[in-house]
C-alpha cells in the first residue's frame, strides 16, 4: 500500500486565509523527508470548508520544493473548469515536476459551488464525462475536434504535453454506484471515500461494479489503483489521539453539513447522490460506527496498523490518502501524527505486505 497526504485548506475562525496556506505548503513538503509517497490538493470554493481554488496552482507551488513525491489533484471538480484549459495546466505541472502528476478528478457535490459558478448540478454526469473526454484527447491528439453537447470547439494543437506518456495517471472520484462502474470501462484508477459515508455492504457493491466495468476497458489486465480517503490521525495514545481528533472531526462534518443540502425545495436526486449518505453521518455521529467503518482511522500506531489493514482487506485498497489537517487541527499536532505514521505505521504495513 501506498500512503498520501490529503489537503482541503479548510480556514476556520480564528486563522487568516495566509497562516494556513503556508502551513499547510510546508506540511506536503513535509512528507516527503517523512517518507509519503504523494500529497493532493483538493479543489473546494465559498466555504470556509476548504478554499484550495486551484490544485494545479498550489501543487506548482510544492514541485519545485520537492524531488520525488507524487502530486495528485485530489481532486480536480470539471464541471467548474474550462476542459481545454485544465488539459494545460496539467501538463504544465506535469513538466514542472519532471512528471510526477497524478490527475485526480470528480464532480464535486456542494450546491454553494455549483450555484458560484452557474452550473447546472443536475447535469453534472454529462458535463464531466464531456470535459474528461476532452482532456485525454488534448493529450493525445494532434487535432481536438469535439462536437459535444455542453462543449463544442475545435483546436488544431492544445500545448504544452505531459511529460508522462501518454499521460499522467487519471484517478476518478466516485460516489454513485455508476460512477463506479463508469471510471472501470474507463480503465482509470479510483478514488472512493469511507470519509464520506463509503462503507458496509453498498461499498461492497461498488467496488465490484468498478471491476466489473474494468472488463470492459481497452485494456483489462492493466494494473489499476483504488485509492480510499480516511481521516486519519495517529497518536501517542488511544486516549490522546481521541482527544485531539473529535473536534477535527465533528467540524468537518458539521461544516459539510451546511452545504450540501439540494437547493430549498428539491429532493435528492441526480447530482446529490452524496447528500443522503452524509446527512445521516451529520445527524449522528457515532465515533466507534465511523471507526468501524474505515471512515476515520484514528488511535495509538498499533489501532492505525490493524483498521489501515482491515481497510486494504475490505476494498482492495492500494493507496491510502490520510486527511489529516481538517477542522484547524493544529500544524504541531498534524505534524506529529505523521512522524508517527512515518516511523511505525507504514514501514510495519510495507514490511508485512512485503
Amino acid at each position: 500500500m501506498k500512503f498520501g497526504m490529503l489537503h482541503l485548506f479548510e480556514n476556520p475562525a480564528g486563522k487568516g486565509e495566509r497562516q494556513v496556506l503556508k502551513e499547510e505548503i510546508g506540511l506536503m513538503r513535509a512528507a516527503e523527508d517523512l517518507g509519503f509517497d504523494s500529497v493532493w490538493a483538493s479543489e473546494h470554493h465559498f466555504s470556509e470548508y476548504g478554499f484550495c481554488a486551484s490544485p494545479a496552482l498550489t501543487l506548482a507551488a510544492v514541485a519545485p520544493q520537492t524531488k520525488n513525491i507524487r502530486l495528485g489533484t485530489g481532486v480536480t471538480v470539471l464541471p467548474f473548469n474550462h476542459p481545454v484549459r485544465i488539459a494545460e495546466e496539467i501538463a504544465l505541472l506535469d513538466l514542472i515536476s519532471d512528471g510526477r502528476v497524478d490527475f485526480g478528478v470528480g464532480r464535486g457535490f456542494q450546491p454553494i459551488e455549483y450555484r458560484g459558478f452557474q452550473v447546472d448540478q443536475s447535469q453534472s454526469h454529462e458535463i464531466f464525462d464531456e470535459a474528461l473526454d476532452i482532456v485525454l484527447l488534448a493529450w493525445t491528439q494532434q487535432k481536438l475536434d469535439y462536437p459535444g453537447r455542453h462543449f463544442r470547439f475545435q483546436v488544431e494543437r492544445v500545448r504544452p504535453r505531459p511529460l508522462q506518456q501518454p499521460h499522467p495517471p487519471v484517478w476518478v472520484a466516485a460516489v454513485s454506484a455508476d460512477s463506479f462502474g463508469a471510471a472501470g470501462k474507463r480503465g482509470l484508477n479510483l478514488l472512493c471515500a469511507p470519509a464520506f459515508g463509503f462503507y458496509g455492504g453498498a461499498a461492497a457493491r461498488m467496488i465490484e461494479r468498478y471491476r466489473d466495468g474494468l472488463k470492459l476497458a481497452s485494456d483489462p489486465a492493466a494494473p489499476r489503483e483504488i485509492g480510499a480517503l480516511c481521516m486519519v490521525y495517529c497518536g501517542e495514545t488511544e486516549e490522546q489521539a481521541r482527544r485531539d481528533f473529535t473536534g477535527p472531526v465533528l467540524w468537518t462534518y458539521r461544516t459539510l453539513a451546511k452545504y450540501i443540502a439540494p437547493p430549498a425545495g428539491q429532493q435528492p436526486s441526480q447530482g446529490y447522490e452524496i447528500y443522503e449518505q452524509l446527512r445521516s453521518i451529520c445527524a449522528s455521529i457515532n465515533w466507534d460506527q465511523l471507526k468501524a467503518a474505515g471512515a476515520v482511522i484514528c488511535g495509538d500506531r498499533d489501532s492505525c496498523i490493524r483498521q489501515i489493514a482491515q481497510l486494504q482487506q475490505r476494498y482492495g485498497c492500494t493507496q491510502l490518502l490520510c486527511w489529516t489537517r481538517m477542522g484547524g487541527l493544529e500544524s504541531d499536532k498534524v505534524s506529529r501524527s505523521m512522524e508517527l505514521m512515518s516511523k511505525y505505521v507504514i514501514p510495519h504495513l510495507k514490511d508485512a505486505q512485503a
